[in-house]
């Protein structure tokens, strides 16, 4: 059973990252074959609306027809058993290189039929970690948590399943002495980081071991 593991930040050892390794333990222990693949700096880009994966009878029916640094990875998504995405959210959304990888993995199986069908190879489990710089005060008031929503909307109709881990208020610098911070208050997020990052890295764990538990269901 393989799980893809995909991570678009740009600092690949930092709070995504993190995560998303810790996840990728709890996916091992339950018996998962892992890989992670790191996007960020690959070349590639978004949907080019060319609508090459909607003309009926064509030969990229269903699949992205773009041929660049992402295909071979789009092509291991479409045989996983399950996959993991981790971004960080940036002005309130994923960053652009997870977005442009969405757009790739997702569109192209997205029928335009009444039944709102997906073209999707198969049924299978896939999760989100997302990790915010802002508070959880500051998500709410401007609703930062849309883009959450929003992907809990698509992928679940694409997949079949949706399920997601937040990080929160989360570290950015190794020594915020030298930004300027003053908006900031650095303090609490030492002690977030210290008292409530770890919770995380457990919820991430425990995430992994659903993902591959659900992905074992699908086989059974």
């Amino acid at each position: 059973m393989q799980l893809l593991i995909l991570n678009s930040s740009p600092r690949k050892d930092w709070n995504t990252g993190t995560l998303l390794s810790r996840a990728m333990e709890g996916a091992v222990s339950a018996g998962a074959h892992t890989e992670i693949i790191h996007l960020y700096g690959l070349n590639f880009k978004g949907c080019s609306s060319c609508f090459s994966c909607k003309r009926l009878g064509g030969k990229s029916y269903g699949k992205c027809a773009l041929k660049d640094d992402l295909s071979p990875i789009l092509g291991k998504c479409a045989g996983a058993d399950a996959l993991i995405l981790g971004a960080p959210i940036y002005l309130g959304t994923v960053n652009a290189c997870m977005q442009a990888f969405i757009e790739r993995l997702a569109y192209p199986y997205l029928a335009y039929d009444a039944a709102k069908s997906s073209l999707a190879p198969k049924k299978m489990p896939i999760a989100f970690i997302y990790t915010f710089g802002a508070t959880d005060e500051r998500i709410k008031e401007a609703g930062y948590d849309q883009c959450v929503r929003t992907h809990e909307m698509f992928l679940k109709r694409i997949f079949g399943s949706f399920q997601s881990v937040r990080a929160v208020d989360t570290y950015q610098f190794d020594d915020y002495s030298k930004y300027e911070t003053s908006g900031i208050n650095v303090a609490k997020k030492e002690k977030v980081r210290e008292e409530i990052f770890p919770k995380d890295m457990e919820k991430a764990y425990a995430l992994g071991i659903r993902i591959a538990e659900m992905a074992k269901g699908e086989h059974s």
